[in-house]
């Protein structure tokens, strides 16, 4: 399974959208930073092995993308860390995690 780049506010209003149907997990990801680099290997990881196939999966590259990051900052009402996983249900954040906290294992106990 691969996860979708966003990368304009349309696409991201569509993901909000499709939470309500269906989760979505956020990577909100920063190419500069290397305990980001580590979040992605893991997120990859996660969807290499067995991901949940009813959850969609997205990431969001915070420097290249920084309207669409905000705007999920602002439309979630949570605050803006990098690297972070974010998994959306209805519109609405239901699960977190950031920086050292964006595990396989972790992922693995909150989505599946």
């Amino acid at each position: 399974m691969d996860w979708i780049e966003v990368t304009t506010l349309e696409e991201w209003n569509e993901v909000l959208q499709k939470s309500s149907k269906r989760g979505q997990v956020l990577l909100k990801h920063s190419t500069t930073c290397p305990v980001s680099a580590n979040a992605l290997q893991e997120y990859e990881q996660y969807l290499k092995d067995t991901p949940n196939d009813n959850l969609d999966y997205v990431m969001i590259k915070v420097i290249e993308s920084r309207p669409v990051s905000n705007k999920i900052a602002e439309d979630l009402n949570v605050k803006h860390e990098s690297p972070q996983i974010i998994y959306v249900k209805d519109k609405s954040k239901f699960w977190t995690a950031s920086h050292w906290s964006v595990t396989k294992a972790h992922m693995a106990a909150v989505l599946d």
